[in-house]
């Protein structure tokens, strides 16, 4: 799941929550919405390791690789049966991660930028945004974690084929870096500070 689609989801998690709260049973949220709603993922020793989609989540707990450790207080109607959405599952074997930095990837750059344009900070969904080399490819630039980084079609069509100190008022917000475990971590304490449920995992 994209930092953006996440972000986007956990505002309208704060809405059903306040229902709950009035009617004191566990909301209904539309299934679309819901299986696509972020879950802390923890390793078998309970140290967070990744973000997922609910849907991946379901998956996970229904083959028995994970439990359920924090459920989200919705629940998925399937046929005749109710799902208690999870919100924080761990895995039952434990899993090694590499402390190394991760594959370059379109994904891991939306990552590590937090789904933000690096020029103007505006946040969208992933379908929404695009890589931008800094240095463009044309004039010398490579392909690396510091030449990438996510940016709007509006900054990359303003940018074009030029180099920032040619452009009037237009700079990166910060200076791209590898994305490691130690950025992945960040993130997901960010997205996890306002909610209870993946503080305890995420705040130590």
């Amino acid at each position: 799941m994209s930092l953006g689609k996440a972000m986007i989801h956990a505002r309208k998690q704060k809405s059903i929550a306040r229902a709950t709260a009035y009617t004191g049973e566990p909301a209904v949220a539309h299934s679309n919405h819901m299986l696509q709603m972020p879950v802390l993922v923890l390793n078998a020793s309970y140290e967070p390791i990744n973000i997922c989609g609910a849907r991946r989540a379901l998956v996970l707990v229904l083959k028995g690789i994970a439990r359920t450790e924090e459920e989200h207080g919705l629940t998925l109607h399937a046929q005749r049966n109710r799902i208690a959405m999870p919100s924080v599952i761990r895995l039952l074997e434990y899993r090694r991660i590499p402390h190394q930095t991760r594959a370059l990837s379109r994904k891991n750059i939306l990552l590590r930028d937090r789904n933000s344009c690096q020029y103007c900070g505006v946040v969208l969904p992933s379908s929404e945004l695009t890589l931008d080399h800094v240095i463009p490819r044309s004039r010398g630039g490579n392909s690396t974690w510091e030449n990438l980084v996510a940016c709007c079609h509006a900054c990359n069509r303003r940018k074009g084929n030029r180099l920032l100190h040619e452009i009037d008022d237009m700079t990166l917000l910060r200076e791209p870096r590898p994305f490691s475990l130690h950025t992945s971590r960040q993130i997901m304490r960010m997205l996890g500070r306002g909610d209870d449920r993946w503080r305890k995992y995420l705040f130590y």
